[in-house]
């Protein structure tokens, strides 16, 4: 167990270091140490010397390693493609050096520089969400740009072709560079917990145990709460639970350092009194802590949140969430010819799979079932059968073994379910039929799954998932599928319906190619 320190006496220390959650016993208050000096640095370059996290530097210098290399790769594989690659350098047929200058060295350094200028290696966006690849696409953008306006301003008639290849096959690797990168930076963070950021919540206990579970929901983003400071008091953790050491009366900044943290967080209405947070500002000036703000906004994505300053106040606009308009109209689009293509490219597929089932059980080898769609109107889903005939007639004997909460019936070793049908099941084969409902327009391709229609009235916050159409991949999915509860599905279809886009929809689908692989959650 940790130190749960908040009186004159010394630290209570418990045994059993390992155990995760931690009882406050009791509090007596705590003269605040003296405030630590507000030391301003003599530069912003020695103020990043000084950062207590320094994880990305050594990930932002592989970066730039991997960028660097995936650019000087382009160059090559376009050089060796055309013959026409050294068009626009005269000399190059007779002394190579410049032209092999511009390939290997001075364009992918030109990478490098617009790639800084637009962020792509900013700490902040890096190893979570898709900030970070929209930004190497404006500088692919870009740079493709600065090749095009100097070729134009030099009248160098340079080979369309290969000056193509070379960028696009450049953005590519890049991408895919950032990609396994964030790939390996995720496994470090869920394994062994490196490479993250120590955070102390500062707030009422209700506000940093809610922020606690906002941010350990996933190990990826790399935010690690080691420690809480309550501000409403000592009584109010008096003989509650906590997951992390609870601290009161204590120099905040003091408090961190003793911890080992790095990061400080704001929790809720912790910053109620006028000038406070800033003040806790100017203190973290120079000290290599990092200062960020969890405001009372849960589930909302950062493209609906926005800043807009008046008279020096800080004020959070929250946009409203897009369900209709061209965004819309274009993942529509997407949908019906995504299916379309789909449908005819997996003929032979739906062939074998369809014999599999009837040799396994006769009977018909598609099953439709009642779901709730669109606003609330009822459709029937088409899917592989993957259980005998008899299924619902057995299911009054096994609602006593549902192993899920909510409104579905799931067991991972349904005795309805056949041995072709469970293979179905594992591998979401027996989802795929659903490409029908997706080119009639009552689905899409992705959005929150839709639930049969017999349940009853969707109730409560429930009733949002009905804003958009149903899908055949979603959030819940990617995020554990059936080994989610009930409302953790509801609380990710709810973020899906209030926050979607077309890039979050590819990320998605994306997501969706692992999860199936792997097959997690599927039952």
């Amino acid at each position: 167990m940790g130190e749960v320190t908040t009186s004159l006496q010394r630290p209570v220390t418990n045994e059993g270091r390992s155990r995760l959650v931690r009882h406050v016993d009791s509090f007596e208050i705590q003269p605040p140490n003296p405030p630590s000096h507000n030391g301003v640095p003599r530069s912003a370059w020695a103020r990043a010397r000084r950062r207590v996290s320094r994880w990305h530097r050594p990930y932002t210098a592989i970066l730039l390693l991997l960028d660097f290399a995936a650019a000087a790769f382009a160059s090559f594989t376009a050089i060796r493609t055309f013959d026409q690659a050294t068009a626009g350098f005269h000399e190059a047929q007779n002394d190579p050096t410049w032209f092999h200058t511009v390939a290997f060295l001075l364009l992918p350094l030109g990478w490098l520089t617009i790639l800084w200028f637009n962020g792509a290696y900013d700490r902040r966006c890096l190893g979570l969400g898709p900030d970070e690849f929209k930004r190497v696409i404006r500088a692919g953008v870009a740079v493709c740009a600065a090749v095009s306006f100097l070729a134009f301003a030099t009248k160098t008639d340079l080979s369309r072709f290969t000056v193509g290849t070379a960028l696009l096959l450049a953005l590519l690797l890049i991408l895919l560079g950032r990609i396994l990168t964030r790939f390996v930076l995720h496994v470090m963070r869920r394994n062994t917990q490196q490479a993250a950021h120590r955070m102390v919540l500062v707030g009422t206990l209700p506000e940093c145990l809610e922020v606690y579970t906002a941010v350990t929901r996933n190990p990826a983003a790399g935010l690690v709460p080691v420690a809480i400071h309550i501000t409403d008091g000592y009584a109010a953790a008096k003989g509650v639970q906590t997951p992390v050491p609870v601290y009161a009366g204590r120099d905040v900044l003091a408090l961190v350092r003793e911890v080992g943290g790095d990061t400080i967080a704001v929790c809720g209405s912790a910053s109620a009194e006028p000038g406070e947070l800033r003040r806790l500002a100017w203190q973290l000036e120079g000290s290599g802590v990092d200062l960020v703000v969890a405001p009372q906004l849960t589930d909302i994505a950062g493209p609906r949140v926005h800043i807009r300053p008046i008279e020096g106040l800080p004020l959070l606009h929250v946009e409203e969430p897009t369900l209709s308009g061209p965004a819309l109209l274009a993942k529509n689009m997407m949908d019906r010819v995504a299916a379309g293509l789909g449908l005819l490219a997996l003929i032979p597929v739906f062939i074998v799979i369809a014999i599999a089932i009837r040799i396994s059980d006769p009977g018909p080898v598609f099953f439709r079932q009642p779901r709730v769609g669109h606003e609330g109107r009822t459709f029937r889903v088409w899917k592989f059968r993957t259980m005998y005939v008899d299924a619902e007639d057995r299911l009054a004997s096994l609602v006593d073994q549902n192993e899920t909460d909510g409104m579905l019936f799931k067991m991972k070793q349904d005795p309805r379910v056949f041995p072709v049908g469970r293979f179905l099941r594992a591998s979401s084969l027996d989802e795929l039929p659903q490409l029908i409902n997706v080119l009639m327009g009552e689905m899409s391709l992705v959005g929150p799954r839709p639930l049969p229609a017999d349940d009853g009235d969707f109730l409560g916050d429930v009733r949002r998932r009905l804003l958009v159409r149903p899908g055949m991949t979603g959030l819940w999915q990617v995020s554990g599928r059936s080994d989610l509860s009930w409302d953790e599905a509801v609380r990710l279809d709810l973020y899906y319906v209030d926050n979607w886009s077309l890039a979050y929809d590819l990320s998605i689908l994306w997501r969706t190619v692992g999860v199936v692989l792997a097959r997690k959650g599927a039952y």
